[in-house]
């Protein structure tokens, strides 16, 4: 069975991540597809991450118990589980790099997982990964890129 493969409808792997999914834009999260999820999983987590933001590694979603089944993630729908990201909320927050500080680069990881997670909503990235470690069946990313001016 080919590994675990995460793409999007919106961009492909190391394309820009269109405007409308960005601060700058509706800040809608993008549409998320995966395929090949290995025999066994019960669950779905994905973290996506900018580590090029000044203030180093920023946290844009934290997502977590996604049915497996469902293929992946529709535009602007929210995960049933969700962390708090980088500016302090729940859910996707969009690009919003500093202006003209190059692109970033925005990484969207994948985890499936052998069991659901027992996470209370708002849960930091430090407490998902917590959780998922030793229930790691597979993983896969997808990287796109966002810069302002």
């Amino acid at each position: 069975m080919p590994d675990l493969e995460l793409t999007s409808t919106a961009f492909d792997d190391g394309e820009p991540i269109p405007e409308k999914h960005t601060a700058d834009g509706e800040g809608s999260s993008p549409p998320l597809r995966w395929n090949f999820v290995p025999d066994g999983t019960r669950t779905m987590a994905l973290i996506v991450h900018d580590p090029d933001a000044p203030s180093g590694d920023f946290v844009h979603w934290l997502a977590w118990n996604i049915d497996p089944d469902s293929g992946g993630l529709d535009e602007g729908v929210p995960a049933p589980g969700q962390g708090t990201h980088g500016f302090g909320g729940r859910g996707w927050t969009g690009p919003s790099p500093p202006e003209g500080h190059g692109p970033h680069r925005y990484f969207f990881r994948l985890y499936a997982l052998d069991t659901d997670l027992d996470l209370e909503p708002g849960a930091a990235r430090e407490q998902l990964e917590e959780a998922m470690e030793g229930h790691m069946l597979a993983e896969a990313q997808l990287m796109g890129t966002y810069e302002r001016g």
